[in-house]
């Protein structure tokens, strides 16, 4: 098999923010769908935190957890405590970076591709994005209007080669 390509999904508002209090600060249906459409079927890197801050196991995709504690375990949860370990326990040819902000700068040199959602707010929170580095490219823009209370938002394709 070739290299899997390794992709971030990660929604982000304008002053970096991606989560608040182990949540994320915001509720944007159309971001679910897009995040379900590009995830179904492909394995779920992601930490501890972000396993915990969901609302249950997300339905068609595997659920690879990195946690420093070798006693943690959750149902629904593949255990990785390491992101090469976790890379290597995927095993796929797409594999997605599902968060936190440790686990997306740990990723990050290793991603070809981001799919962004752009938050255009600035919204308070205790967890911000790393900075992504050079190399970026943008792919697609879809831009959306503030709706019903939600902010304006912008889906976003980044690529670069690696």
């Amino acid at each position: 098999m070739n290299a899997p390509e390794v992709f971030l999904v990660v929604a982000v508002t304008r002053n970096g923010v991606i989560g608040a209090g182990g949540t994320m600060p915001w509720h944007l249906p159309a971001d679910f769908r897009r995040v379900k459409s590009l995830t179904i079927g492909k394995p779920l890197v992601m930490g501890r935190k972000t396993f915990e801050s969901l609302p249950g196991v997300l339905p068609g995709r595997r659920h690879i957890v990195i946690t420093r504690d070798r006693a943690w375990s959750a149902e629904g949860a593949e255990i990785a405590h390491s992101l090469d370990e976790a890379l290597a326990l995927a095993n796929a040819p797409h594999i997605v970076i599902f968060g936190g902000a440790e686990i997306y700068a740990q990723a990050l040199p290793r991603a070809s591709r981001i799919e962004l959602t752009e938050i255009h707010a600035d919204i308070p929170g205790d967890t911000h994005m790393p900075p992504l580095g050079d190399g970026w490219r943008e792919t697609f823009r879809e831009e959306h209007a503030a709706e019903g209370g939600r902010p304006a938002f912008a889906f976003v394709t980044l690529q670069r080669d690696l």
